[in-house]
């Protein structure tokens, strides 16, 4: 367990190097006059003029060398000090504490809704492979997965908050808000987890150990539950790890898309404004998250599978 640990903290000292980095490189290249898009952020486009850019330049310092400003970033970074919005001038790490939050119940939601929808019907197909429901799922997994998510989204806010009025179509407060964004990324998630769980079961199914146990007599259920659920676990949940791009990437698109007041949605709009600190604070904990919600999925899998504790 150790070694994992190590290796994923080793993991998270490079990606807040590379993000850092990139994230900068990247806003520096964008065309337009940073100081321009700050103070429009701060005043909006109607109230701004040249004298306004000039006095958020100055004020901010924006005309040093880039690697000056990188250099002060990263040295405020081992401090533990993302900076300050360049925009509202509050500190990025409350900012993002405020905003964390909302993106971690819409996460939740998402998985939750993809563990309940996904993996029960791959489980069923995978005991009958080649079967009606097979077929089925095997047919929506690949349509699901192949939309993007604002597709999905769209496709969603048409049927169930237009054309039914279930749903609210955006904005936040209550559960009735969560649920829409929350199935645009759970219908993705669910697909692939489906497939994931259908070819676990079908090989667990076709094992020896799992013939063995029917011919002890053990009902279906017991033999599931005794020799197959834990068999079936680890492939999923290792496979859950390498859609957490997938999740993040979906945040940050789903968000914009329901109004949704979360980090992705604070992200957008801090590259509109060019806020720098903010863009930088933000993709660095989206960069974190991964490889801490990666570390969990791996101490799950280590706790699941008695072999990786022997090696």
């Amino acid at each position: 367990m150790i070694p994992v640990l190590s290796y994923r903290l080793m993991q998270a000292v490079l990606v807040a190097l590379m993000v850092g980095v990139l994230t900068f490189v990247l806003t520096q290249a964008l065309p337009g006059d940073m100081a321009f898009r700050i103070a429009a952020g701060r005043y909006g486009y109607d109230h701004v003029n040249a004298a306004a850019a000039a006095a958020v330049q100055a004020e901010l310092g924006l005309g040093l060398p880039a690697w000056q400003a990188l250099g002060q970033w990263l040295w405020d970074l081992l401090r533990l000090d993302l900076g300050n919005s360049l925009v509202s001038g509050d500190p990025v790490i409350e900012e993002l504490r405020h905003q964390l939050g909302h993106s971690f119940t819409l996460a939740v939601a998402a998985v939750g809704l993809s563990l309940l929808l996904g993996p029960p019907l791959g489980l069923l197909a995978g005991l009958r492979p080649g079967g009606r429901l097979d077929r089925l799922t095997l047919v929506l997994a690949t349509v699901l997965r192949a939309l993007p998510q604002f597709v999905i989204g769209i496709l969603l806010v048409m049927l169930l908050a237009v054309q039914l009025g279930w749903l609210p179509a955006a904005g936040h407060g209550t559960a009735a808000h969560t649920l829409l964004p929350a199935l645009t990324l759970a219908l993705g998630l669910a697909a692939v987890a489906c497939r994931v769980s259908r070819n676990a079961m079908q090989g667990v199914a076709d094992s020896a150990y799992y013939a063995f146990g029917r011919t002890k007599g053990l009902s279906e259920g017991r033999v599931f539950m005794r020799h197959g659920l834990r068999n079936v676990a680890v492939p999923v949940l290792a496979h859950q790890a390498m859609q957490l791009v997938y999740l993040i990437e979906g945040v940050v698109v789903v968000e914009t898309l329901f109004a949704w007041p979360g980090i992705g949605h604070a992200l957008v709009h801090a590259i509109v404004a060019r806020d720098v600190p903010m863009i930088q604070g933000t993709a660095l904990v989206l960069g974190l998250m991964f490889v801490l919600l990666n570390a969990l999925v791996d101490l799950l899998c280590h706790r699941i599978d008695p072999r990786r504790r022997e090696v």
